[in-house]
């Protein structure tokens, strides 16, 4: 059970219902993410505004779900991991053996994806302040200095899904349950 109520479009600050009611579009259900970010609107505006930034971005979708599904995995938000997972394999069409390196932390069969998650991870562990040779690495494999701060910016909406999600202890959407994934460790940080 969530720890933070599950708005609907009726139970809504009015602030946080016409971002309800194009999640509710857009997806065919509400997710429960959406409908706790809708307890703060300022908090779902952003989420919204920020994913649709995201999507604009000169990363491929697979790109953004590989640095989405790593965060959400290191992160520990299980909700997250299972979301970007059918985004993955439905929209981005990744194959299921990928989907899993990815959500494992893994290395990838595809070169391009595995240096996109390796990257992630650096840009997670150091905060933001990778090393010269990681950030060489990832140019190396084909990418831009403006893919490297777009990697970023799928951190931050990362962080704040992630975070948010574990703050409010979703349930997982019904929609949503053929991709479960649980951490091996639940352990936090002190």
């Amino acid at each position: 059970m969530s720890r933070l109520p599950l708005q609907t479009i009726e139970s809504a600050p009015e602030a946080s219902r016409p971002y309800l009611e194009k999640a509710l579009a857009n997806n065919g259900f509400l997710p429960n993410l959406v409908a706790s970010l809708a307890n703060a609107p300022t908090a779902l505006e952003t989420y919204l505004t920020v994913a649709a930034i995201n999507g604009r971005s000169g990363l491929t979708l697979a790109e953004r779900e590989t640095i989405q599904i790593t965060a959400a995995a290191i992160h520990g938000c299980s909700f997250c991991v299972a979301g970007h997972t059918a985004v993955a394999l439905k929209k981005a069409q990744l194959a299921a053996p990928v989907v899993e390196s990815i959500r494992e932390q893994q290395p990838i069969t595809d070169p391009r994806l595995d240096a996109v998650a390796v990257f992630t991870r650096a840009v997670i562990a150091a905060r933001g302040g990778v090393s010269d040779k990681e950030l060489n690495t990832f140019r190396t494999a084909g990418f831009t200095d403006a893919n490297a701060l777009e990697v970023v910016l799928g951190v931050s909406l990362a962080t704040l899904c992630n975070f948010a999600n574990n703050l409010s202890q979703n349930e997982l959407n019904p929609e949503l349950a053929a991709y479960r994934w649980e951490p091996k460790t639940k352990a936090h940080a002190a």
